[in-house]
């Protein structure tokens, strides 16, 4: 059919169809552009964008288009390969040399192309980004402490921090940054004039969408959530008629008009499979067995045809950015409901009826996919609650749980006892902590409905020394260590056990390093650095089962047992008089 054909049936055919279901996946606003042949044949909003003032969505409308920013991160590095800064295939460590994961191997061959598409062996370790204050080089250092979970380039693995550190190389590499970049050779030249990169700058525009949340089949506001900092990853807010211009874009092969603003050798990088996606639950998904990832866009077939696709899924907004090249025709479908599958539905349903197929019930199988996912969350609750032991108690006092506890990759995890009970906050998001067996507490974080298991260790002293937390489902639980209270690092503090000790005729010397620890030249070890433990007492880094417990009288400190596997010594402080010349 003709674009005027199209552009009627079209728009009678979701006034009819798409009321329905929305009131069925209970999605407030829905803003939808579609193009063919080169044109936008339909823009228009339905719903409200404000549920409270029932102000409506336009095509004007701004979403949050999430990870379907992913897209803008390849082409950012496309422009620097077409600009000979960069090579699909050469190793990130050529750029950026402090580049480094905890697989050797992988840290060494990591290649931008691998940045892509999600090969690089990772789970995706989501909360250790999530709401988190770090800045993108603090999280691309954090890297090389992630556990993985696979062979480097054996098996795709969705993974959001290496498309942050493909767009901080790409901005890297412009002089600039990742935005810069996507700001002024993407959005100018597409005509892109109101989308940004922060959900603060979305709520400065004219007319916005407000983020919701379903809980107990109830639909309320939730807040915005900021996540600047893995920016490339998905922080890309934009309206339907502005996402139209970059679909039409990628179906021109990289040019805006006369003008090639990516080489299409680039685009087709881009829209090639590079990674077969193996997990059924994403042929199930799609109805397809073929479903692969090129760089920054899900690929598979649709009715015979290739399809190419990416969605996005961030706090209070779900999108679907799609199109078929072979047909000259795409779509943008951007929500106001956090974690729905309404823009498949309205994707498949339009393009089955541009094509003129036999309209399958989309509807039924992504709903029938979500309540799956819904009854497997509620199972595993409900064996969390069977696999608790009832009258038991933990090994402490809630005093002795408190304090500030750091993995070297996901940061600091604070727990505070408020009014009798313990609250864990990571990434500024609070866990209300409930006393589930012996030492395990459960905290939930209200706003995501999820709840985590935190289990206390005990050191060979019987005190609370570490918390591990299971994060990251695909690795083994996070394990944070208790970090020395501050004052324990207080130079006047260190200052005192400073000084030379007498240990069976040798001399074992106690100094500063630094401004805020001590080091310690133990003879016949060498030197070895003390960490702060507990009141006077300091571990040897690097060294299981082995202190330094000072002993302090009458404000001074007058000697100091050395604890370790084969006994404990003690070595008498020299008074200064004593000291040798």
């Amino acid at each position: 059919m003709d674009n005027q054909e199209a552009k009627s049936k079209l728009a009678a055919a979701l006034a009819e169809w798409l009321p329905e279901k929305m009131a069925d996946w209970k999605v407030p606003g829905v803003g939808i552009a579609v193009v063919k042949d080169g044109e936008i044949i339909h823009a228009e909003g339905y719903g409200v964008r404000d549920r409270e003032n029932q102000l409506p969505v336009t095509a004007n409308t701004m979403f949050a288009i999430g990870s379907s920013s992913k897209a803008f991160a390849s082409a950012a590095v496309a422009l620097m390969v077409d600009d000979g800064k960069l090579e699909w295939d050469k190793p990130v460590r050529d750029y950026l040399p402090n580049f480094k994961l905890k697989d050797d191997f992988a840290s060494a061959r990591m290649t931008p192309r691998d940045l892509l598409c999600h090969r690089s062996g990772l789970p995706r370790h989501d909360l250790m980004w999530y709401n988190s204050t770090a800045t993108r080089e603090q999280m691309i250092d954090r890297l090389q402490y992630l556990e993985p979970n696979r062979d480097f380039r054996a098996y795709w693995q969705y993974q959001n921090l290496m498309y942050m550190t493909a767009g901080y190389l790409a901005g890297k590499m412009a002089g600039t940054t990742w935005e810069d970049v996507v700001r002024t050779r993407i959005f100018q030249p597409l005509g892109m004039k109101t989308a940004n990169f922060s959900v603060s700058a979305m709520q400065t525009a004219p007319e916005y969408a407000l983020p919701y949340a379903e809980k107990d089949d109830e639909i309320n506001l939730m807040a915005f959530r900021n996540i600047d900092e893995v920016g490339p990853a998905g922080s890309i807010n934009a309206t339907p008629l502005e996402m139209a211009e970059w679909v039409k874009f990628h179906l021109a092969k990289g040019k805006v008009g006369e003008q090639q603003v990516i080489t299409e050798a680039s685009m087709r990088q881009m829209h090639t499979p590079q990674m077969v996606i193996a997990d059924p639950l994403w042929s199930e998904l799609y109805g397809s067995d073929m479903v692969s990832y090129g760089l920054g866009w899900f690929i598979h077939t649709f009715h015979g045809e290739t399809l190419l696709q990416h969605g996005g899924n961030i706090d209070g907004f779900s999108a679907l950015v799609s199109f078929i090249p072979a047909r000259n025709m795409g779509s943008v479908i951007l929500t106001n409901l956090n974690q729905n599958f309404l823009h498949e539905v309205v994707a498949f349903y339009i393009y089955e009826l541009l094509l003129g197929l036999e309209q399958r019930d989309w509807h039924a199988s992504m709903k029938g996919f979500i309540d799956k996912v819904k009854d497997q969350a509620k199972q595993a609750k409900e064996q969390s609650a069977s696999d608790r032991k009832p009258d038991t108690q933990p090994s402490h006092p809630l005093a002795d749980y408190v304090g500030d506890f750091e993995h070297p990759g996901y940061g600091v995890l604070s727990v505070k006892d408020v009014d009798g009970k313990l609250i864990a906050t990571y990434n500024r998001l609070d866990l209300t902590m409930e006393h589930y067996h012996y030492d395990v507490f459960e905290g939930t974080i209200a706003h995501m409905d999820v709840q985590l298991k935190l289990q206390y260790h005990l050191d060979v002293k019987g005190s609370v020394e570490k918390v591990s937390v299971q994060l990251e489902p695909n690795v083994a639980p996070i394990m944070f260590t208790r970090m020395a209270d501050s004052s324990l690092k207080n130079r006047a503090f260190l200052e005192q056990f400073v000084g030379e000790y007498e240990l069976m005729g040798m001399t074992l010397t106690v100094a500063m390093r630094g401004e805020d620890s001590l080091i310690a030249s133990v003879p016949g070890q060498g030197d070895v650095i003390l960490e702060p433990y507990q009141g006077t007492t300091f571990n040897l880094k690097g060294l299981t089962g082995f202190s330094f417990e000072f002993k302090v009288e009458n404000g001074a400190v007058t000697e100091v047992t050395i604890h370790q596997p084969n006994g404990a010594f003690v070595a008498t402080k020299r008074a200064k008089a004593d000291a040798p010349a």
